[in-house]
């Protein structure tokens, strides 16, 4: 399994790259999991999932914190419970709840 992580400040273009990146690899057949961790998670936009789609994603990290301690879950729970499928071999958890379109 690769592992890939596209960090840096803002406004640099880290979506973008992350969401290329994705699908590239998803389009070759690879499973692809992507984990939206942003302030201003536009990600799943990035992959083709538009606004409303990307809207409706739960955030994992709310979610978790209203149910108690969040580590008490694995990560293969989480991705079981949040992931959403954002294309063919490719799905995103998004950790942050989208609250509002802010262009990133």
């Amino acid at each position: 399994m690769t592992k890939i992580a596209v960090a840096g400040k803002g406004g640099s273009g880290k979506t973008t790259v992350a969401g290329v990146l994705a699908r590239l690899c998803a389009e070759s057949g690879r499973e692809v999991l992507t984990v939206d961790a942003d302030e201003n998670p536009n990600l799943g936009i990035s992959l083709g999932m538009g606004v409303e789609a990307t809207y409706g994603l739960g955030g994992a990290r709310e979610t978790l914190l209203l149910e108690g301690p969040a580590i008490s879950s694995s990560m293969e729970e989480v991705v079981d419970r949040f992931a959403a499928e954002a294309g063919e071999h490719l799905r995103i958890v998004q950790v942050r709840k989208f609250d509002q379109f802010r262009p990133g």
